[in-house]
Parts: structure tokens; C-alpha cells; sequence
């Protein structure tokens, strides 16, 4: 049997592995236009059960994990994960995130955030976390930057969504930027 993955983040707040009872609330939260117009085009929209279903066998399924639920007390709320980088980038990972709309502006995601690169570092041989943002989404580089993060630079029109090309801002975390602030 695997094990299920619990990372605290605060009150009933947690970082999760997935379970199969997540795919109604995944639906119903990522099946949002607002939200997918900040994702990868490997989300699909409209998000079905079948696409939940999908990604959560996915998810249960990878070694190491990556992916994870985002809960509070009642439901899965949002979703963060990493993917790691190879060969010469090979301590390097991105991370990746969304948060339902209900639970926006509420501070959930910097929490959230702080919580697992802390849980990546500790578990996992990386020196740098990384993540790209979109122009059209200010709030997730405010997000990481409340998180620790650091703006490195903005890549020009080097994203196509919605039929749009947009510039992405790039940021970073260093391993001794977090460890050193909280010991391993």
C-alpha cells in the first residue's frame, strides 16, 4: 500500500496526496475559466470527471510524488506540485499551483507555498525551486514573492494562451534561502 503524504500548513489546512473521493471538488473548482486561462495548456477546459479521474490515478501513481491536493477541512480546494528537471538541472524542480476561486485573497496560497517548498527541500536533493508566472496573473508573483522567492527576469512573449502571447516572469528559490530560516 503507498503512503499517503501530509504536509501541515496551518489550522485545517494541508498539503495532500490525492484520493479518489477528490474528483467531485476538482471538478467543480478547476473547471473555471479564470483559473485555466493561468494554467498549462495540459489542463483541459472545459475539465470533466473523466479529466479528474484521470489526473488523480496520474498523481497516486507517480514515484517520487509530485502532485498533491490542496485541502482544508472539508474538500480539496487547489493543487501544487513539482517537476523535476533533468540531467544537468537535475537538482532543480518548478513548481506549479492553483487555488480555487472561493478561497482567493484570503493569504491561503503564500502559506501554502512556504509550507511545501519547505517539504521539497527537506525531501527531496534540490538546490533550486523555480516558477513562471504569467503576465495576465500579477497576484501569483506576489504570491512567491511573499514566499521568498526572487524575480529573476521576464521572458518576452514567450507564452501562447488563449490565442494571446504573453510575457512570463521567472522566479527562484535556493535551498540555504529557506533551510537557513528554518534548520533542516
Amino acid at each position: 500500500m503507498k503512503t499517503s503524504i501530509v504536509i501541515p500548513v496551518n489550522g485545517d489546512l494541508v498539503i495532500r496526496s490525492y484520493k479518489d473521493e477528490d474528483q467531485e471538488p476538482l471538478v467543480k473548482y478547476i473547471n473555471n475559466r479564470k483559473i485555466w486561462l493561468n494554467l498549462t495548456d495540459s489542463v483541459p477546459h472545459p475539465y470533466t470527471r473523466k479529466d479528474a479521474e484521470n489526473w488523480i490515478a496520474h498523481a497516486m501513481s507517480e514515484h517520487p510524488p509530485q502532485n498533491f491536493a490542496i485541502a482544508n477541512g472539508t474538500e480539496l480546494i487547489g493543487g501544487i506540485g513539482l517537476k523535476f528537471k533533468k540531467d544537468v538541472k537535475r537538482h532543480s524542480a518548478a513548481v506549479g499551483y492553483w487555488l480555487g476561486e472561493p478561497f482567493w485573497g484570503k493569504g491561503i496560497m503564500t502559506r501554502v507555498v512556504r509550507a511545501f517548498i519547505l517539504w521539497a527541500f527537506r525531501t527531496y536533493p534540490l538546490k533550486r525551486i523555480s516558477a513562471g508566472v504569467y503576465e495576465s496573473n500579477p497576484a501569483s508573483g506576489r504570491v512567491l514573492e511573499k514566499a521568498g522567492f526572487i524575480l529573476e527576469g521576464r521572458l518576452r512573449k514567450a507564452i501562447l494562451k488563449n490565442d494571446q502571447f504573453l510575457d512570463m516572469y521567472l522566479y527562484s528559490i535556493l535551498r540555504e534561502e529557506v533551510l537557513s530560516q528554518r534548520p533542516e
